[in-house]
């Protein structure tokens, strides 16, 4: 089994509040090397790296927006969520949890930091992917999934290495929580000092890594430090990851749908055209109704 490679390690850019709730480093699709063609179907990640929020009796987050044509995941690493969407979809999560909506024909979602944990502010750090579906589940009913750290499958390693989270896809044979509409693992690897952990994913699965806590050794060779975004090459299928200090790592790794993307603000499909009908379908209310 060949070894895949690192492709480049990107440092998070300066930081952009979406709203007044979350501020990110988006390196999803800002960065030439990963634009949304070369991270299929991962069409954006931000990052909301640590970040102290004072105490707010006014919630912080994102008002009533739209989406269409893909999914949101939400995971929660610090702090705490509640979203709700017009599709009926809706929860709190707070730390190790997840949340997984699936716009698909069209939603209207708010997420905002949950009212007691505004109260009391503190520590805040996330992340947020968009997966995209594929052309012939863009139409499809909306969902909503919450998956509860309680409920994500736990992978014990051997010599004390740590322990390995499947939200998504599997690990060693465990497999993970989430529903998906195309193949992809999402991982965290949460590993003790010289912990080491081995994957073997698809090589043609587009795959990266995301630093949350820590800093990493991928291969033996390629140091990462926290915060920062490695891509791996698809030139093979194993690698391993060492912590030099206690780590938490995000892994991403998907199946490209290899379909045409069009994308625009919060629409994401095939064709102009399939956006021209999303907007007009946005602005005639056939999104339904969420109160702001």
């Amino acid at each position: 089994m060949k070894t895949r490679s690192v492709e480049m390690v990107a440092t998070p850019k300066a930081p952009h509040f979406v709203g007044d709730g979350f501020r990110v480093h988006n390196f999803i699709p800002s960065y030439p090397m990963l634009d949304m063609q070369r991270m299929d179907p991962f069409i954006m990640l931000d990052y909301n790296s640590k970040y102290n929020f004072p105490p707010s009796e006014i919630p912080k987050g994102v008002g009533v927006h739209p989406h269409r044509g893909f999914e949101t995941v939400t995971i929660a690493y610090e702090g705490s969520v509640e979203h709700q969407d017009s599709s009926g979809g809706g929860g709190v999560i707070g730390r190790g949890d997840v949340q997984w909506m699936t716009a698909a024909s069209g939603v209207l979602h708010k997420e905002f930091h949950e009212t007691e944990w505004s109260k009391t502010g503190g520590v805040f750090q996330m992340v947020q992917l968009w997966i995209n579906l594929p052309a012939k589940d863009k139409m499809s009913k909306p969902g909503y999934q919450s998956i509860l750290n309680s409920e994500i499958p736990k992978v014990t390693l051997a010599d004390d290495a740590g322990l390995i989270e499947v939200i998504a896809g599997e690990y060693n044979g465990s497999k993970g929580s989430a529903t998906t509409f195309s193949p992809l693992h999402i991982l965290n690897a949460k590993l003790n000092r010289n912990g080491k952990a081995d994957f073997a994913l698809p090589e043609d699965f587009n795959t990266a890594l995301l630093v949350i806590e820590g800093s990493i050794i991928i291969n033996d060779n390629e140091k990462v430090p926290t915060d920062n975004f490695a891509l791996m090459a698809n030139d093979g299928s194993k690698f391993t990851i060492e912590a030099t200090e206690n780590a938490v790592v995000l892994i991403i790794s998907g199946k490209p749908l290899n379909e045409p993307i069009a994308a625009h603000g919060p629409f994401v499909m095939n064709t102009h055209a399939e956006l021209v009908q999303a907007f007009n379908d946005f602005n005639t209310g056939k999104f339904g109704y969420l109160e702001d």
